[in-house]
């Protein structure tokens, strides 16, 4: 009986070191597998933009993405752990034992189960800190913890404070933004990174109409700290101001609890703000759950009457009801559902701004649609090419309509491309990566267009002076009205410079533009 006993309480004492030590395993491969994923998908985007969408709405995403991080990452992790938990925690017959004399003898393997435990806890905390640096996570809290520093307060120019004058007859607005789209796409005849050019007809757009560009063909511009990724480039070029939420704000905004209602970035006065004033009509159109990553709340929280979704494509008949690809409803449809409503849109008495977001070219490798061609090796290639395209035949039918005489457009990527395999393997290597902008019909001339040093910041007070708005002082949120003499802050500062100012913790910002102290 006693014999029994002391079995069961050794397999009680493997029951009990065994569990942390597995979770403790579990846990550092987990997080090691999942920085290398996102590594390896997402490219060297900065840990800011990995905080906000871990705190931030992220209903209805690819389910390509999902799935791909199941494979590459959580089942990985999963195998590599229940073989290290095999082998420090299970029972062996088999043992080594090493005799030190007489009595003494020293048990090699397996390991004593106290020993493999606390083995287990250090070794997960070092792989934790090592999966934090890999992703930049270490600088993203130092940056949280450090010192404030006055740089966005001593350089940004309050749009509430400047007189925007429109002209009488105002101009209507289409903005259309580009998912991922980079002038790295273009071939090296025009100063691009790409053995092919994959956007022939954006590029036609560009060198026909206006583009302000880094070099003497088209070029574009940077994407700065805070300005990487989707809803934070919206706020980029809709305020002047990169997206700097903390991951609490995050998540009181998304649920209006202890802010509020009115709680993305509430003190940022931005563009549909001004074009609210202005009696602008407002919406805008994603082929997405509008509500992916905040942008519903960033949009209707500053003036944007109208949001048109994948929801709203099933009510008006653009989709059938049930009907999911990729994120939602590819670029076609969402195309043939902008014009159906632009024209009703035109037929107001009211001025209107109407934005579009695309998201066939977002990446891993894009969604071939059915216009899609063969043209190219690989799918994401064509996937681009064929955005070119369809943009294009968008374009085209604007012009054909009888608003367009009153309407300026404005095309523009949002951010540079997270497919890190695609850039590696087919962008030169070290190529100053840039992201794409265009202007139609604008109401101003342009004076110097070419060999600028500019930002999505700077798109802000440009559209507007675009629709022929005088802008006193030609300076809005960082962002300077490219079409002035001014200089910009990145023709001020070098990238590195900003980007290690704009990721420092500011208390204008905290204070002033997210209203913490409220």
């Amino acid at each position: 009986m006693k014999r029994n006993r002391n079995k069961a309480e050794k397999q009680s004492r493997f029951s009990f070191w065994s569990i942390p030590g597995a979770l403790f395993i579990f846990t550092g491969t987990l997080c090691l597998t999942s920085a290398l994923w996102y590594i390896n998908v997402y490219g060297n985007v900065g840990a800011d933009a990995l905080v906000y969408t871990l705190f931030s709405d992220v209903g209805n995403a690819a389910p390509e993405l999902i799935y791909n991080y199941i494979f590459c990452a959580l089942l990985p992790a999963l195998v590599i752990s229940a073989g290290v938990v095999s082998f420090m925690f299970a029972n062996y017959r088999n043992k080594i034992v090493v005799s030190l004399g007489k009595s003494k003898k020293l048990s090699l393997f397996p390991f004593p189960k106290w020993l493999s435990c606390t083995v287990s806890f250090v070794l997960s905390g070092l792989i934790v800190f090592y999966s934090m640096t890999v992703v930049g996570l270490d600088k993203y809290i130092k940056n949280m913890l450090s010192p404030p520093i006055p740089f966005i307060y001593d350089n940004n120019v309050q749009p509430q404070n400047v007189k925007i004058t429109f002209p009488e007859n105002k101009q209507n607005l289409i903005m259309i933004y580009l998912e991922s789209m980079e002038t790295s796409f273009l071939s090296e005849e025009y100063e691009g990174g790409s053995a092919y050019n994959l956007i022939p007809e954006l590029c036609e757009l560009a060198e026909e109409n206006i583009n302000f560009s880094s070099n003497e063909t088209v070029g574009g511009f940077k994407a700065l700290y805070g300005a990487t990724w989707t809803v934070a480039a919206m706020m980029a070029i809709n305020s002047g101001l990169p997206l700097k939420q903390p991951p609490q704000y995050q998540v009181a905004g998304a649920d209006a609890n202890e802010f509020g209602a009115d709680s993305f970035a509430p003190g940022a006065t931005m563009l549909p703000d001004i074009l609210h004033k202005n009696g602008y009509y407002q919406a805008f159109m994603c082929g997405s759950d509008a509500s992916f990553g905040s942008r519903r709340q960033l949009l209707t929280q500053h003036g944007v009457d109208t949001i048109y979704d994948l929801e709203t494509a099933v009510d008006d008949g653009i989709i059938p009801k049930g009907y999911f690809v990729w994120w939602g409803m590819e670029d076609l449809y969402l195309f043939r559902y902008a014009k159906q409503e632009l024209t009703k849109m035109a037929k107001q008495s009211q001025p209107f701004a109407f934005s579009l977001l695309t998201a066939d070219t977002h990446h891993v490798g894009g969604y071939r649609c059915r216009y899609c061609r063969s043209r190219y090796p690989d799918q994401y290639s064509n996937v681009i090419a064929c955005s070119s395209r369809q943009v294009n035949n968008f374009v085209n039918w604007i012009k054909k309509q009888d608003f367009y005489e009153n309407t300026t457009i404005v095309i523009m990527g949002d951010h540079p491309s997270m497919d890190n395999d695609y850039i590696k393997n087919n962008i030169t290597e070290d190529f100053d990566r840039r992201v794409y902008d265009c202007f139609i019909n604008s109401r101003v001339t342009a004076g110097k267009t070419k060999n600028r040093e500019f930002s999505s910041f700077d798109m802000f007070p440009t559209v507007l002076a675009a629709l022929g708005c005088k802008i006193e002082g030609d300076r809005l949120g960082l962002g300077v009205n490219l079409f002035s003499d001014l200089p910009t802050l990145c023709e001020e500062y070098s990238y590195e410079e900003l980007n290690s100012n704009l990721s420092a913790k500011s208390d204008f910002y905290d204070t002033v533009i997210l209203r913490m102290s409220d």
